[in-house]
């Protein structure tokens, strides 16, 4: 069992920045990809970013790519989403994920025991 708990959201200007945290329960924390998911009003949840096991490789949806960087710190039991540049069509409800391995297999979605955070809201006003 993993629980997950966001934080970090909130309300910011078009080209700022926010960094989003999912801090997660248990000793178990470095066995899974972590991922980044969001969710606007009206729309899908959708992919936005993904990370291995050891942080060595990092996945990122294209309407992200360059603007965005997940990481992890596995001593803190932590992931992290460094957002730059930030866009009013970004403004949607964050959700951190944990499942099994592979984080690329993230970006067409998780496994259905995947665990899901409470999810953080970010707004970007123009």
């Amino acid at each position: 069992q993993v629980q997950l708990v966001e934080s970090g959201g909130g309300l910011v200007q078009a080209g700022g920045s926010l960094r989003l945290s999912c801090a997660a329960s248990g000793r178990t924390f470095s066995s899974y990809a972590m991922g980044w998911f969001r969710q606007a009003p009206g729309k899908e949840r959708e992919f936005v970013s993904a990370i291995s096991t050891t942080g060595s490789t990092t996945y990122d949806a294209d309407s992200v790519k360059g603007r965005f960087t997940i990481s992890r710190d596995n001593a803190k039991n932590t992931v992290y989403l460094q957002m730059n540049s930030l866009k009013p069509e970004d403004t949607a409800v964050y959700y951190c994920v944990a499942d099994r391995p592979p984080a690329f297999r993230l970006r067409v979605g998780p496994h259905q025991d995947a665990y899901w955070g409470q999810g953080t809201q970010v707004t970007v006003s123009s």
